[in-house]
């Protein structure tokens, strides 16, 4: 770890109040750094800052919005390998994807700059009836105001910058909690908005409990609350966050239809970087795996084979493909669901294994419907295999989850592909390539258990902002 201690943001400026919040290599589990917890005073504090910087906020200009925007993209840029190191020290990612992150932070901020320059309104006639013939309307989008942020620990720096960047971008004061698991990546952040200009108080990133952060949903002065993570924890504030906007990113248990036209060792590539990339903590990893009956055994020996190819082990080396799940807690309830499916008859094709925070890269079949593996979200290295000799009832079977965020369908018709995306009950639908395809500028967003409203720049600048119209009359 680049450094051993590093402070929190109170409205833009470094405070140090302890250093309570201990984050672990979650290779080794030794103690990489220390940050601190705020308290719930801190977060009221924060809170106060926001509004108090809604008004400076919102007088910045498109251009100075977009320059502190470019300000940031050039600075991640200058310290992407620090960057890098720091993710695959605290999520345990390996290097090469920690890059890959990187990488995203910056296009999500780069992103925003254009953005911010192009949030535009629209000339609205209204003479639609004879009362109406002298009047004239147009509408423009204002910011909503400040904002309270939650962030996952699966990706530290790419979706807080989902959440921040948008913000910036139209004008909005925000306080961030980060995952106190992987805070240390959204404090960076923090450290390159205070040398960013931005106006006294308009940003706090505060790691803390989940009861201190309690007034980040339940506060009415602030006026928006995007959080990404678990549906229990996400439905619940939704229903205690009150009159403000709410926007969440969930679970899922993404599927992935391989019709029997497309070319298998191109479907088996990407689907062993679907569902194992970064050990499947991804709420878009490949997690069921629907393969037309003629070409599923020989897709099934490919996919096997590739599977256990991969090099599992310490993060910081190169060709290492799966590294540590978060904790030792999900590594074992990870396990205790591939054991449950085997007990109902699922078929073990490959891997299975547990050693403390490692799970071996894992593909089952005949996994009953019912099973946790199948109809729950794994958020590990796991991933079932089924057979089906319909496509329509490929499509329903992807349909039958409680989740609806992403998913994949391998076909060459096109007539299929229009039907997947009229059927799916889904956010996205990404043909000739797996669910947990996405590029940052993108609707990013699911439906049913897996949340409300879409990310991606755009998108989420429209959460941010509010239509304000004006209606002018000719006498």
């Amino acid at each position: 770890m680049p450094h051993n201690e590093y402070p929190c943001y109170l409205a833009g400026r470094p405070v140090a109040p302890n250093y309570d919040l201990e984050v672990t290599d979650k290779y080794t589990g030794r103690v990489a750094a220390r940050v601190p917890l705020a308290d719930a005073a801190m977060i009221d504090r924060a809170i106060e800052a926001a509004v108090k910087a809604a008004e400076p906020m919102r007088r910045l200009a498109a251009f100075e919005r977009r320059d502190i925007l470019l300000h940031c993209t050039s600075q991640f840029s200058e310290r992407k390998d620090e960057l890098a190191e720091v993710l695959c020290i605290e999520a345990g990612k390996p290097i090469r994807d920690s890059r890959g992150e990187v990488a995203r932070l910056i296009d999500t901020f780069r992103t925003a700059a254009e953005e911010a320059t192009r949030i535009i309104g629209e000339v609205l006639p209204l003479d639609i009836s004879a009362r109406a013939r002298n009047y004239h309307g147009m509408w423009k989008r204002v910011p909503i105001g400040p904002c309270s942020f939650i962030s996952p620990f699966n990706f530290p720096l790419n979706l807080a910058a989902h959440k921040v960047a948008p913000a910036l971008a139209a004008g909005c004061p925000f306080v961030l909690k980060p995952a106190s698991r992987t805070p240390i990546g959204a404090l960076l952040i923090g450290e390159v908005l205070a040398g960013a200009g931005l106006p006294d108080g308009a940003f706090s990133v505060l790691p803390c409990s989940r009861d201190d952060a309690e007034l980040l949903t339940t506060d009415e002065r602030l006026k928006l609350l995007s959080f990404t993570g678990s549906p229990e924890v996400g439905w619940d504030l939704k229903a205690r966050a009150g009159r403000k906007k709410v926007v969440l990113e969930l679970g899922g248990n993404a599927a992935c239809i391989v019709d029997e036209d497309w070319d298998l060792d191109d479907a088996v590539a990407r689907i062993i970087i679907g569902a194992f990339y970064q050990s499947g903590q991804s709420c878009i990893s490949v997690q069921r795996i629907l393969v037309h009956e003629s070409v599923y055994e020989a897709l099934k020996q490919r996919l096997v084979s590739a599977t256990r190819a991969l090099k599992m082990g310490d993060p910081h080396e190169e060709d290492i493909f799966i590294g540590p799940i978060i904790s030792e807690g999900e590594a074992i309830r990870i396990e205790q669901w591939i054991r449950s499916a085997l007990e109902a008859g699922a078929t073990l094709l490959c891997g299975g294994n547990r050693d403390g925070v490692m799970v071996e890269a894992t593909l089952l079949e005949d996994v009953p419907q019912d099973q946790p593996v199948s109809c729950q979200e794994v958020f590990g290295p796991v991933a079932v295999l089924s057979k089906f000799r319909d496509f329509d009832d490929a499509l329903a079977r992807v349909n039958d989850s409680a989740y609806g965020l992403q998913a994949g369908v391998f076909t060459r018709d096109l007539y299929k592909a229009q039907r997947a995306w009229d059927v799916l009950e889904v956010g996205g639908v990404i043909i000739g390539d797996v669910p947990s395809w996405r590029v940052d500028h993108m609707p990013y967003g699911g439906v049913k258990e897996s949340g409300l409203g879409r990310e991606g720049i755009r998108f989420a600048i429209e959460d941010m902002t509010e239509i304000r119209l004006m209606a002018i009359r000719t006498p």
